[in-house]
């Protein structure tokens, strides 16, 4: 069983990929600085469930 995540988590990780995609890579620390760079999101948290669901993305 896998971890369940929010729409707003997957909306926001889609749409900074599809727009940023060629700055995430397979790799979370440098996708936690881009999402904190290209996003407004307010918690560390947040910021790190948006970062390793874009990580999953680009793995892809």
């Amino acid at each position: 069983m896998g971890n369940i995540r929010t729409t707003f988590v997957k909306r926001t990780a889609k749409e900074l990929v599809e727009i940023y995609g060629d700055k995430f890579t397979d790799d979370f620390e440098n996708n936690k600085k881009v999402v904190e760079e290209y996003s407004t999101v307010s918690t560390k948290h947040l910021r790190n469930k948006i970062a390793g669901y874009a990580t999953k993305i680009a793995n892809q």
